[in-house]
């Protein structure tokens, strides 16, 4: 069966955290259309502050997205990792794995606060979407509402 994911990563420091440029950065959808990648590496998205949030589409392999992916029959299991574990805010209890059906799809969407070991540089800040879907799809899949939402983004003054 086939599986297709799509990694959205928007970063920021504090300078985006109002007027236009948060207004640019809220702006950011959180899915795109899909462009053609092997089937063992996803789709990435990236987008900075530095670049106006522009989005630059590229691609990775499998094992370097921060989801566990494993297929458990007639369902795919589906549940994002907690990556750097040093970034805030803390996540003492997670949501449980999505287990996905042929023809669903999931966007699970962490947020992190970071700051610099010495305190010099400002506080940056990071959106990790991942879209994941079971089966075939058409390209423009995760432009769609997904059939489950899993939030977990938290408080990152």
């Amino acid at each position: 069966m086939d599986i297709t994911v799509q990694w959205v990563k928007t970063s920021w420091t504090k300078k985006s955290r109002g007027g236009d440029a948060a207004a640019r950065r809220n702006a950011a959808p959180a899915g795109f259309p899909l462009v053609r990648v092997p089937s063992d590496f996803a789709h990435t998205v990236r987008m900075v502050e530095d670049d106006g949030f522009e989005p630059r589409s590229s691609h990775v392999r499998l094992r370097e997205v921060g989801v566990h992916l494993r297929n458990e029959g007639d369902r795919l299991r589906v549940h994002a990792r907690v990556e750097p574990l040093f970034g805030l805010p803390p996540r003492p209890r997670r949501p449980p794995a999505v287990r996905l059906l042929p023809g669903q799809w999931v966007r699970w969407q962490l947020n992190y606060r970071f700051s610099s070991a010495a305190g010099v540089r400002d506080w940056s800040y990071w959106l990790d979407t991942f879209n994941v879907t079971y089966g075939p799809v058409d390209r423009d899949v995760f432009l769609s509402e997904p059939t489950v939402v899993v939030d977990e983004c938290g408080p990152v003054r």
